[in-house]
């Protein structure tokens, strides 16, 4: 993608966010000294413009939902939101992060001092009183309306009138905020304000805020495909199965059809082989998730792929679909492919707002947010 995105234009983000690394990059040349160059360079010839007013920006999202080819939109809207430390109980993560991204993004953003993607937050409104507020602003003609390389759509309308804009912050001003996508560009925000006490902007990063019980907001659930389990045999794993049931199936098709009738009292893992199409379930336990069941109980304690390797993605594949990972595995060699239901929003939240965490790619928001469709220069 990194390689399409520089050959399609000499403006295109990607030589800012994830430049190309050169052989001989040195202390004074290298991929983010490039980076801050690039953006100075396109501000001086009027490439990117500043926008005369502040704002909040409504940014919606057309998409169909891969594997069910649902129709929805999904409403939110771009603003800057205060950095706070998860202590605060303010901002509430979900998901657990890794030192290498945070590095990289800490990098980018020292040298340009500016920020290009949105951190995805959820906040919880049930009447629905901001969306009102964004239905009325995207009646107009959006001043961005451009299609990504998945089909969804991305309009984006400014709101600058002063009156909505306080409403809005009226209507923000009480409430949590879930991360759903974006921990690791967080915590960078989080590292660079420590890193910059007497930087007033410092102390706010962007933010597309989504309402979660929006109609239009979805999860997908990520699978998980295997690869280079020594001695990996489906009947001798199945053996181990207990307290599960197991279903059998003639076909991948029947199998997704019976993983599309939800029955939330039950953990359901779908087991996808070169010949095998399996159903595991199980009753669900008080608060029990889907993703740390398949981790600790068959991942870990039938395959003995301990947590370490899960960190350093040995054996395991994340992919989105089920088409997709049953693929890896029926035409590119992969050993099993485990299918979930995605994580209900209400279990999401009910755990990150009681300051529990979840397993990496518990959750898959789509489609993603595009970068640069505002930037936040500090």
């Amino acid at each position: 993608m990194q390689a399409r995105y520089v050959a399609q234009s000499p403006y295109n983000l990607v030589r800012v966010i994830l430049g190309q690394r050169r052989d001989s990059d040195t202390e004074s040349d290298n991929v983010y000294t490039r980076a801050a160059r690039y953006l100075e360079d396109w501000i001086r010839e009027g490439i990117l413009v500043r926008d005369p007013a502040p704002g909040f920006y409504a940014y919606f999202q057309d998409f169909e939902v891969p594997d069910s080819g649902e129709r929805l939109t999904r409403k939110g809207f771009i603003g800057l939101g205060k950095v706070e430390d998860y202590s605060a109980g303010i901002v509430h993560r979900h998901e657990q992060t890794l030192s290498g991204p945070k590095k990289d993004r800490l990098q980018v953003l020292r040298h340009t001092r500016a920020h290009f993607g949105q951190i995805f937050m959820l906040y919880p409104d049930r009447e629905g009183a901001v969306d009102r507020e964004l239905d009325a602003v995207a009646q107009g003609t959006p001043t961005l309306d451009v299609a990504d390389e998945y089909g969804a759509r991305h309009r984006l309308w400014p709101i600058t009138d002063p009156l909505r804009i306080a409403r809005m912050q009226e209507l923000m001003a009480p409430m949590k905020l879930l991360i759903a996508d974006g921990h690791h560009r967080y915590e960078t925000s989080l590292n660079y304000r420590d890193e910059n006490p007497g930087d007033a902007a410092a102390q706010f990063t962007m933010m597309t805020f989504v309402n979660m019980y929006s109609p239009g907001l979805k999860i997908l659930a990520t699978h998980r495909v295997v690869r280079g389990v020594e001695g990996f045999d489906v009947e001798e794993l199945l053996k181990k199965a207990g307290a599960w049931k197991v279903h059998k199936f003639d076909s991948i098709d029947a199998l997704k059809r019976a993983i599309a009738k939800a029955n939330p009292g039950w953990v359901r893992i779908g087991v996808v082989t070169a010949r095998v199409a399996v159903l595991l379930e199980r009753v669900r336990h008080d608060g029990e998730l889907d993703v740390p069941v398949l981790h600790q109980e068959i991942l870990g304690g039938w395959l003995g792929i301990n947590e370490e390797a899960v960190r350093d993605e040995k054996h395991i594949q994340y992919v989105r679909g089920m088409d997709a990972a049953a693929a890896e595995v029926r035409e590119r060699g992969a050993q099993v492919a485990f299918l979930l239901e995605p994580t209900p929003i209400e279990d999401m939240a009910r755990i990150a707002f009681a300051g529990g965490v979840m397993p990496q790619k518990s959750t898959d928001f789509y489609p993603k947010l595009l970068s640069g469709v505002t930037i936040y220069r500090l």
